[in-house]
């Protein structure tokens, strides 16, 4: 008899949520973590205290003028960095030990060390005390790590990935971010708000790729009036270390350029994390971008074991690696678990955020997809204009003949929150009719969800 029914690699969001769901269902489950603390990238260097630094500055940023037109006024505002961080910490410890004690309530056994694929259904797990254990399952749920740039290594000080920004003991007098994706565009608005000069260089046309294209561009423009600085078209060559700080060579259709910085924050997407795992030793392909192939139920070519997560092909999201390891474990249970991936919002944590389920107008047409489209802007929202947020727009798309929605975008206050009414419709096949219908309480930031879908058909109320 194995020792374990499923032994977790990795105790990030996938990891750890699948090790819960699989006692749930009865199974005798082993979850290995290499680091001290559980909960992985996400509650230890990303998610977590991104959101926590973005929310504090965000506090700073209004106390140091913005709540002047509300007819608060603040004189004497200071930064506690210190503080500023030690609540960051408090904050990623607090929901590391909760989920320690969630392994306890539901009897995962919780193993520190680093694991590898041994053979079939075995695990050596090195560390402090190195062992070998068997088990019928093994889920890999190891993650992933920022990309480095040849011409940028990391040292951890000068040049930085974003989990040495979580962490930065000053506010740079100028930082220059690579990348204008979620992990730039939400850093750098942390440090732009604590002080910092920042500027973003972008290798695209464009600031966050894959999102709607016009609310992408109304981002831009917003996040510009907020002091940000950015290069499009432009790539990061190398950098030099001199004496007036760091200076980077910049390339821009044909032209090579310098900008000197304080710290350079290389933020050009994550990879996934399988050094060491024993895929190749244990049979288990990948693709050419390092990714384990499974199935439609996370399986890999090799019987008993399944990836889920960053490990696989998909967007690197905690809450779709959360999804991928519910329906895993409980496919190996005999029990129906599945993923909408046409239904997986994502968000980008700047003010005002941007989010969006679905597919965009660009995803409609190389489909070539026939579809109607309605958008409310919240300058005309209540709601908003009652926070003094009224700063971007709601955007539904939905296929022309059926009226079904395809995909909702919002760039807008609090854009993470309503985005799960989003979901939640197209979850259940809703059309923009459904969601029009609905009726949303006044005065609320939801309302402009309901006014975009009656724009689909041209009925808008308020507007």
């Amino acid at each position: 008899m194995p020792d374990y029914d499923l032994i977790v690699i990795g105790a990030g969001p996938g990891g750890y949520i699948a090790a819960i769901r699989a006692a749930q269902l009865g199974m005798r489950v082993a979850c290995v973590e290499k680091d001290a603390a559980l909960g992985g990238t996400c509650l230890n260097v990303g998610c977590i205290p991104s959101k926590a630094l973005l929310d504090s500055s965000e506090h700073f940023h209004a106390a140091h003028g913005a709540l002047a037109a509300h007819g608060v006024e603040i004189e004497g505002v200071r930064l506690d960095l210190g503080k500023m961080m030690g609540r960051k910490e408090k904050i990623v410890t607090t929901l590391t030990r909760g989920i320690a004690g969630l392994f306890k309530k539901n009897k995962v056994t919780s193993l520190r060390g680093t694991a590898r694929l041994a053979g079939p259904n075995k695990v050596q797990i090195d560390g402090k005390d190195p062992q070998t254990l068997e088990a019928a399952h093994i889920l890999l749920a190891t993650g992933s790590v920022p990309i480095e740039l040849p011409g940028l290594p990391f040292d951890g000080k000068a040049v930085i990935s974003s989990t040495e920004a979580l962490s930065l003991e000053r506010v740079p007098k100028r930082m220059l971010v690579v990348g204008a994706g979620a992990i730039g565009l939400e850093l750098g608005s942390v440090w732009r708000r604590l002080g910092s000069e920042v500027l973003v260089v972008e290798f695209l046309d464009r600031i966050v790729p894959g999102a709607d294209r016009e609310l992408a561009a109304m981002l831009q423009k917003v996040l510009t009036k907020q002091g940000m600085q950015f290069r499009l078209k432009t790539t990061a060559k190398g950098v030099e270390k001199t004496k007036s700080g760091l200076e980077v060579t910049l390339e821009s259709e044909g032209k090579t350029g310098k900008e000197t910085c304080d710290v350079v924050l290389v933020a050009v997407g994550r990879r996934p994390y399988s050094e060491g795992l024993g895929l190749k030793e244990a049979g288990v392909e990948t693709d050419e971008r390092g990714r384990v192939k499974v199935d439609a139920h996370y399986r890999t070519n090799v019987p008993g074991i399944y990836a889920i997560g960053d490990l696989i092909a998909g967007p690197m999201l905690a809450h779709k690696a959360e999804e991928e390891g519910v329906a895993a474990v409980e496919r190996m249970a005999g029990v129906a678990g599945h993923v909408n991936y046409d239904a997986i919002p994502s968000v980008v944590y700047t003010w005002p955020e941007l989010a969006g389920v679905g597919i965009t107008e660009d995803e409609a047409e190389r489909r070539q997809l026939q579809i109607r489209k309605g958008s409310f802007p919240f300058t005309a929202n209540a709601r908003a204009r009652c926070l003094g947020d009224t700063d971007g727009a709601v955007k539904v798309i939905a296929d022309a003949k059926s009226d079904r929605v395809l995909g909702i975008h919002i760039l807008g206050p609090r854009a993470s929150d309503l985005i799960a009414e989003a979901a939640v419709a197209m979850e259940f096949s809703a059309s923009a009719e459904d969601i029009a219908r609905s009726v949303h309480a006044h005065p609320t930031l939801a309302e402009a969800i309901k006014e975009a879908a009656l724009a689909v058909d041209g009925r808008t109320l308020n507007l």
